[in-house]
């Protein structure tokens, strides 16, 4: 993980259960000795989610509907603090405005962004349910309101007309896209999950996430592509357009479509334990 992320270190169960008593129900003793819980289980996760919010990032509480994505907070701390690295490269560091396309219900990134970063966030989603989730969360936790504004994308067909403003300047914007194709490739993709868990029986095949949460038409790629396309009108609002890349053989139509639109653009590696991962930035 990236030296400045804060979970570089096994979770600290005593702490984070003084916080949240609740989650002492889901720690158990592992066949190693260490304590743990069982990450197949959304409610157990979830706990742990608002545990870690409520012990590091001073939440008062946290929530997301039933079957929404319960986001893994390391990993995405991690894209917060790759992206304070882009942003102090070019010498950006303060009043800091940054965009998150897809907030989904659980509006992690601008959550973290504020709290980790003290940044100024705009979170964006095309589901209604999702937004009334996000204001939510910031409705829960007051001193998040004037860092964190909530926007609601009303055309499915926009990713950034209709959330930019006129003569609006954000410093970057993030996405975490959706990536898989279709419902069947994403309950394929869970079942991976389950098994590299070590979970063989059957049961339900959802690890959380609504559909525009997990797959849309021509899956990420053609996603991506959409977006590098559609930033090319708000070139001069945004300082870094940025959005993880789930399937590293993705990268070469990205960077050919990115070649195209003659921007700038950089692949970041992240290592999360034995995971790699990746996002992009371009610029114009």
């Amino acid at each position: 993980m990236h030296l400045n992320n804060i979970h570089n270190r096994p979770y600290d169960f005593t702490a984070l259960i003084n916080t949240h008593e609740v989650l002492e129900t889901f720690v158990f003793i592992n066949a190693y000795g260490k304590s743990t819980i069982d990450f197949s289980n959304q409610k157990a996760v979830l706990e742990l989610n608002k545990a870690i919010l409520k012990h590091h990032y001073g939440l008062k509480d946290w929530n997301i509907p039933e079957g929404y994505l319960c986001p893994p907070i390391p990993g995405r701390v991690d894209y917060i603090h790759h992206l304070a690295d882009v942003l102090l490269k070019e010498g950006v560091t303060t009043k800091i405005k940054g965009l998150d396309i897809g907030m989904g219900a659980n509006c992690i990134y601008p959550i973290l962004g504020s709290q980790v970063y003290d940044w100024r966030m705009v979170g964006s989603d095309i589901e209604k349910k999702a937004v009334v989730s996000a204001k939510n969360n910031i409705k829960i936790n007051k001193h998040l309101s004037d860092a964190i504004e909530i926007r609601h994308q009303t055309n499915n067909a926009n990713i950034f007309e209709g959330i930019i403003k006129d003569e609006e300047y954000f410093d970057f914007t993030m996405c975490n896209p959706p990536f898989h194709a279709s419902q069947e490739e994403a309950s394929k993709g869970t079942l991976k999950k389950l098994k590299n868990l070590g979970i063989s029986e059957h049961i339900e095949l959802n690890f959380g996430g609504q559909a525009n949460e997990l797959w849309c038409n021509g899956g990420e790629a053609l996603f991506l592509k959409r977006m590098i396309k559609q930033s090319v009108p708000f070139a001069k609002q945004v300082g870094f357009f940025t959005s993880l890349v789930s399937k590293k053989e993705n990268l070469p139509k990205l960077e050919k479509q990115l070649n195209k639109m003659k921007a700038t653009h950089t692949t970041i590696t992240m290592e999360q334990g034995n995971k790699k991962s990746r996002f992009i930035t371009w610029k114009f």
